[in-house]
């Protein structure tokens, strides 16, 4: 019986003398799994602690939510002149209805725009000290739900610690006390040093409303040629336990 469906297998060419030789077309190949370089507003944006706490929390893939409007209203607060007759410095309300939040806010820091930001703050003639707010949705009622401070806090520092940017990251302290309606809110504070910005003091604060995370991120110089002074960190520490819902 003759066999079928075989295909005839050819010997290899041999070339002939005197006969050009052509290369055999080129094989396609897969394209090189290298990593391509992030576009440059990537790789240059600097990440706060709000957006790695952000990160490490379950949050639904949205876009950054626009600056709103809201209104910055009545002093309610003033640290009196230090030891070293440094000016009076006040403290106003800011308060944003549509998102639901407040806090103090020094007079003297005027908001700015940034995409990512409800609201952000900074000291005029230094942007590095600043205070900045992000709200965006959770699946969460309430942050205990996520895990308590000291697991929060945990959570940030490593997300600070996996940029290359950070050099070292020390938690000082974390607390927790409540807020409007007896809402739950979380305090951190750590000391970062980077080569972005060098030596700061990080004040954060965090809670859940109407399954709405609310991140609260106060940064300032505070290098051993130029610590943070006991004036200026009473004011920090002041914005930072008047974060709230309204």
């Amino acid at each position: 019986m003759p066999l079928v469906g075989c295909p005839r297998r050819e010997p290899p060419l041999v070339p002939l003398a005197g006969r050009a030789r052509h290369p055999p077309p080129a094989l396609a190949t897969a394209p090189k799994c290298g990593a391509s370089p992030l576009p440059p507003l990537l790789t240059r944006r600097t990440v706060s602690a709000a957006s790695l706490l952000l990160a490490a929390l379950p949050l639904p893939a949205l876009l950054p939510q626009l600056v709103p409007i809201a209104s910055a209203t009545e002093v309610v607060a003033e640290v009196q002149e230090g030891s070293g007759g440094a000016a009076e410095l006040e403290l106003e309300r800011y308060t944003d209805q549509e998102q639901g939040f407040t806090l103090l806010k020094p007079t003297s820091w005027p908001k700015v725009e940034k995409a990512g930001a409800t609201a952000l703050f900074q000291q005029e003639g230094k942007g590095s000290n600043n205070i900045g707010v992000v709200v965006n949705p959770v699946r969460l009622n309430s942050l205990p739900e996520f895990g308590t401070p000291q697991f929060v806090a945990d959570r940030l520092l490593q997300a600070e610690k996996k940029k290359e940017s950070t050099k070292s990251a020390e938690v000082i302290s974390v607390g927790e006390r409540s807020g409007n309606d007896g809402l739950k809110v979380y305090e951190i504070e750590y000391v970062l040093d980077s080569t972005r910005g060098g030596m700061k003091r990080i004040f954060t604060a965090a809670f859940v409303a109407s399954k709405k995370l609310y991140l609260l991120n106060i940064a300032h110089s505070d290098s051993q040629e130029k610590p943070l002074d006991s004036q200026t960190r009473t004011v920090l520490e002041q914005v930072l336990h008047s974060f709230d819902s309204v």
